[in-house]
Parts: C-alpha cells; structure tokens; sequence
C-alpha cells in the first residue's frame, strides 16, 4: 500500500480520537438536560444535516444484503453504541466509562480474526493490549486504589466495546464496496436515527426548546454534532478503509489519555502519578499493538531475500 496513503490513515485516525477523546465531558454536561437519547438523536441529525450539505448523492446498493450491512452499522456503531454509552454515564462514573470502552481494540481483533481474513490476531497485538490495558486501568484510578464499583453503569460500559467491534468490522466490509465514504457515512447515520424514533417514544421526548437557549447546551450539542458525529465519523470510516479494522481501533487506547488531559485542562482535575505512569504504558501498548507487527513481517522479508 502507498506509504502516503497509510500515513494518511495514521492522520485521520489521530484526528478523529482527538476529538473523541473531550465528548465524555460534553456529555456529561448535556445530561443535565437531556436525557440520553435525546442527545444521541440531536447530535446525529445535526450530522446528518451537515453530511448531506457536504455530499448529497445517493448511493446505489446492489442487493438487500449490501443495505443490510448499512442497517446492522448503524444499529450498532450509532444507536445501540452511544446510546448504550450515554446511559452508562448515568449510573457510573465518566472516568469509569473512558477507560471500560478504551478495550473496544480488543473485541475489534478477535471479531475480525474470525471475519475478516486479511486481519488475524497475533501474538504481538495482545503485548501490546496488556501493556494499554494496564495503563487505562491506572488512569481509570487515578491513584485511588479504593475502586467504586458501579454494577449496572460499569457492566454496561462493558457492552459498548462490543457493539463497537462489530460496528468497525461492518465498516471494514462496507469500505470494501467501494462507495463514497461521506454517502458511506450517512446511510450509516439514517438508519442510526430510524432506529433512534422507537426509543425517543418510549421516552417521552421532551420538545421544549428552552433547553437550547443555554450556551453551553448548544455549544456542546454542536461540538458532538458537528465535530464529533459529521466530521469525525467520515474520517474514522476513511481510516478503517485505509488501515484496516483492528489498526484503526488501537487509537482508542489514546481515549483514556485524551480525557484525563482535557479534564485537567478544562475541569481542573489533578494529575496523579498514577495517571503519568498510565498515560505512558498505553502510548507504548499503542505502539506496540500498531508497529511490532510489521518490523516482524520486514525482518522476515529480508531473511528471505538472503
């Protein structure tokens, strides 16, 4: 593969976790006044809206099982993934659930072990999970070895990374057909929001628009619509597309690391040791789970040629 075209992938993956990494505080905000499917659907319509402004054709599937690997991605990488997120946010803590869902790599690799052909599991990506693994669980107790146990929000946060691998090796399949990634994206969006309306009914949906008037409620809701929804799901789609499923899932290590810096940033909440020490052990499972592989593949290579 064109080494541009990889570092490309690198990028937008980067970027998307960026952005990724700050939306548990917007949502935790949010939830003050929003119940969790309501800001789940605000937040993908917006990036509905934005990915139809920016690319409105249409894409042609060929057959129903072509639409239904569309279906089954937005069922479970918009609804039931964020949704499921969202609720967990309120019956634990949001540093429980960044660091819980930052094993979606995990469930990414043995699911496309087993789907995927081109992408297997090795010996080198579960190093490299175990060093990430430790450190996000460092960060997730900040140097507070007294764990507060969450039974339903935590065991929820569990499910999340699940339903996310399966959205990433859906995405992996979809990236293989060949269609515009935007349009990609928002076929993906539709059928998240379809499958949004029953839930929004069972939970009475509040439309008063009150709600909208605070600034911090609109600038937030924006934040996840635009930044987080229209931007960074294109480019997470564009990377899955270029690297691969299990590559592009090990960024979500750094969401841990991403959230503890923006908390101290924007919350003001104290760095630990522990979180130091955290943040270095998931950087170089990261690398290892990423890089080892390949220097392994080109070392063969050159024992070959020799």
């Amino acid at each position: 593969m064109d080494q541009r075209k990889v570092t490309t992938g690198h990028l937008l993956a980067l970027v998307t976790i960026l952005i990724w990494g700050t939306t548990f505080i917007s949502t935790k905000i949010l939830l003050t006044d929003f119940a969790p499917v309501e800001i789940l659907f605000f937040r993908f319509l917006i990036g509905y809206i934005v990915l139809f402004l920016v690319y409105s054709r249409p894409i042609r599937t060929k057959d129903f099982k072509e639409e239904l690997l569309f279906i089954s991605a937005g069922l479970c990488g918009v609804t039931l993934y964020f949704l499921i997120e969202n609720i967990a946010l309120i019956y634990t803590l949001a540093s429980h659930v960044g660091v819980i869902v930052s094993i979606a790599p995990f469930f990414t690799a043995v699911l496309a072990h087993f789907f995927l052909e081109e992408e297997k599991l090795n010996a080198q990506f579960i190093i490299g999970f175990s060093l990430a693994l430790t450190g996000i669980i460092l960060i997730g107790l900040n140097g507070n070895f007294l764990l507060q146990l969450n039974p339903v929000g935590d065991l929820l946060a569990f499910l999340a990374p699940a339903v996310w691998a399966i959205y990433s090796v859906l995405m992996r399949k979809i990236s293989g057909l060949k269609h515009h990634t935007t349009s990609a994206t928002r076929r993906v969006f539709f059928y998240g929001l379809l499958f949004m309306l029953p839930v929004l009914f069972l939970h009475k949906f509040n439309l008063d628009p009150d709600r909208f008037h605070k600034i911090s409620n609109l600038t937030n809701l924006l934040y996840l619509g635009l930044g987080a929804s229209a931007l960074c799901f294109v480019t997470w789609n564009r990377a899955v597309g270029i690297l691969g499923a299990v590559k592009t899932s090990v960024y979500i290590y750094i969401v841990p690391v991403i959230t503890v810096a923006a908390s101290a940033l924007i919350l003001h909440e104290k760095i630990t040791w522990a979180t130091l020490a955290g943040t270095l052990l998931t950087l170089t499972g990261s690398y290892i789970s990423e890089r080892k592989p390949n220097t392994i593949r080109k070392g063969k290579v050159r024992c070959e040629q020799t």
